[in-house]
């Protein structure tokens, strides 16, 4: 292809990194989408081609530099081609999944000003075509190999990239490279501006925590539009690894057949995991069942002293000598149940993830304590970052070397964090004993070159969050441990205010309940009431096996079967099952006995009651973000009437 300059030629800092790349690893494998119809390939050499190619096509029909390029696609090699050839262009570039609602996408096109819109495919085209009509869209590509007289297809751009030279604009790294619309919970989405240097940094300095290797494999399951798993790839890439392209169909057997060394997930995936291997617990022989509950209750003291031991826990202050012979000499009893664990359900565990899986990044929201323990007991380290769209995304991360469960790791290079005070925000002083430090909860800050340059056309809500001085306020809640890793404890806009005055913050809640077996999902309520409330998704199944033989005649005449999941296929047997009394009594008197058992236990956050709701919170349903996060105040509305009835 002719569209390719020589490495020396003028590019865009993220640019470099391609043809750093094509240097390094030119014949290396790059990008592989196993489940595309054919398969794709592509190495680094093919990849920056490409990357070009697309630019200079972008270039031959007429788009320049600042131009804003929405980007309205999902997963795929192409996704990525089109991104970084876009940037490559020097355009602004707007991403948003083709799944989102059309008033979104409507509203993100017209107030990001794009003139060129690159689709999906030609159903997206369709689904667009009034808004993209009425806004005037003079270009409009289609990353499919489909046709259609108003726009190109993806092998027409390429083409037309391929039959010229393409002409690297020179850009710098304070310059704009990408609006992503937030997601959010209430109100319009807001353009977050990131500029070439703030995913510069992110390429820069993640390494300090994590150091993979050329050829190493990574599984891609995210949405790659958001920072998230965008700044994660444009990592990997960068270190020379092997991206596959993964679905939420497809990752159980693809965690086999492609043994990945890394995964970029967030919480629900290891909640999604970690069900499952509870399930197969529970499908085992009462005996059998004992005793790898009495492995697995061992195995969480044996870890949980090995933290006191090596000063990674957030439980107590260092040990004292004696404390600490104590607890060697309590772990080493513990040591053979533990191994015993191992040889019996643990190994078969990591099995499951691969033979060369060396550790997750997990990022997106709290990893809840019981996930982190459980992965912990059974060998998979999971690393846990912090950070959002506006700080391009991560601000902090736990280094392989100091892995502290519970916190969300220490700031970047260049990269401040500060507690301050909720109301006046002035920073609060930094603690010398665990004990301390949790009394300094406060208002997370943070300043680096990760963080946006604003909210497009948005002056007034860039100023209530970005202050003159570079301080960006995140809007969560947190204190910081007297080694500088940061533990959140949730949202301040998430923090419920009962009448009594007293504020609660939802999230740990919602993980102690979440341990449940009867518990799938679970949004804690409350605001302006006497107590807490929730709503549940149940764990169906469960429920039916430990609540239906009761009234399985009843289950029968609706089903015409004996079996528990095919009691599921019926709407009416599910309302039926879930209506029991006693399957409502024994799910509360679970949850309440979980949240009594929480080290720090309040009584104002116990639970009074409960409702079941019908279906689970999902993206499809618009009751989460396309990073599994919950959207409340979306459940709040949809539910208003179920939480009016649980306070009526």
């Amino acid at each position: 292809m002719t569209a390719t300059p020589s490495p020396q030629s003028r590019s865009t800092a993220l640019g470099d990194v391609w043809y750093q790349n094509v240097r390094q690893y030119a014949d290396r494998l790059a990008l592989w989408a196993p489940h595309l119809e054919p398969p794709v390939k592509l190495t680094y050499r093919q990849m920056c081609e490409q990357i070009c190619c697309f630019a200079s096509g972008l270039q031959a029909v007429g788009v320049k530099v600042g131009d804003r390029v929405a980007l309205i696609a999902d997963n795929s090699p192409r996704w990525l081609i089109a991104d970084r050839g876009s940037l490559m262009a020097g355009t602004v570039n707007v991403p948003r999944s083709s799944s989102a609602p059309e008033t979104e996408l409507d509203y993100i096109l017209e107030h990001s000003g794009s003139s060129v819109a690159i689709l999906e495919d030609r159903a997206t085209l369709e689904r667009l075509h009034p808004s993209l009509k009425r806004l005037g869209i003079r270009t409009t590509i289609l990353l499919s190999d489909q046709t259609h007289p108003s726009c190109l297809s993806y092998p027409d751009l390429m083409a037309r990239g391929a039959s010229r030279e393409f002409d690297p604009p020179a850009l710098e790294r304070s310059q704009l490279a990408t609006i992503i619309y937030t997601s959010g919970t209430t109100g319009r989405p807001k353009g977050v501006m990131l500029s070439h240097g703030n995913f510069m940094h992110q390429v820069e300095a993640i390494g300090l925590a994590v150091q993979p290797q050329p050829g190493e494999r990574f599984l891609s399951i995210l949405p790659t539009w958001h920072s998230y798993e965008r700044s994660g790839e444009y990592f990997l890439l960068s270190r020379g690894c092997e991206l596959v392209y993964t679905t939420r169909r497809s990752i159980k057997q693809d965690l086999k057949t492609y043994a990945p060394h890394y995964m970029v997930a967030v919480p629900r995936i290891w909640e999604t995991v970690y069900e499952g291997v509870q399930r197969q617990f529970r499908e085992k022989s009462p005996l059998l069942q004992k005793v790898i509950f009495f492995c697995l209750g061992a195995s969480e003291r044996w870890v949980r002293l090995g933290r006191a031991l090596h000063n990674r826990s957030l439980d107590r202050d260092p040990l004292t000598p004696l404390q600490a012979l104590a607890a060697r000499l309590q772990r080493a009893l513990l040591t053979p149940i533990h191994a015993l664990g191992n040889l019996l359900v643990y190994q078969k565990v990591r099995q499951a993830v691969g033979p060369n899986f060396r550790f997750a990044i997990s990022g997106g929201g709290a990893l809840a304590d019981h996930l982190e323990t459980f992965y912990e007991i059974v060998g998979i380290d999971i690393l846990v970052g912090y950070g959002l769209t506006e700080t391009s995304p991560v601000l902090t991360v736990r280094p392989l070397e100091h892995n502290v469960r519970g916190t969300s790791g220490l700031p970047l290079k260049e990269t401040e964090v500060q507690i301050c005070d909720p109301d006046t925000l002035v920073p609060l002083p930094r603690a010398s004993t665990l004990s301390a430090a949790k009394q300094r909860k406060g208002i997370v800050r943070a300043r680096g070159p990760q963080i946006m340059l604003g909210y497009y056309r948005n002056p007034e809500a860039t100023a209530k969050v970005l202050d003159a001085e570079g301080w960006f306020n995140t809007g969560d809640l947190g204190w910081l441990a007297p080694d500088g890793q940061i533990v959140l404890t949730g949202r301040a806009k998430d923090t419920i205010v009962l009448t009594s005055g007293e504020n609660i913050e939802p999230q740990p809640l919602e993980n102690a309940c979440a341990r449940s077996p009867w518990v799938d999902q679970i949004v804690v309520v409350g605001q302006d009431q006497k107590r807490l409330a929730a709503l549940v998704y149940p764990n169906l199944l469960q429920v039916a096996q430990s609540f239906g033989t009761a009234i399985a005649p009843q289950l029968r005449q609706l089903t015409q079967s004996d079996d528990p999941a095919h009691w599921l296929e019926r709407p009416e047997a599910i309302e039926l099952l879930t209506s029991q009394p006693a399957v409502r009594a024994a799910v509360l008197s679970d949850l309440q006995q979980r949240l009594k058992q929480r080290p720090g236990y309040r009584p104002d956050e116990q639970l009074g009651d409960f409702r079941f709701v019908p279906e689970p919170f999902s993206i499809e349903n618009g009751l989460m973000t396309q990073t599994y996060k919950i959207r409340r105040n979306r459940v709040v509305e949809r539910y208003a009437r179920e939480i009016s009835e649980l306070y009526g």
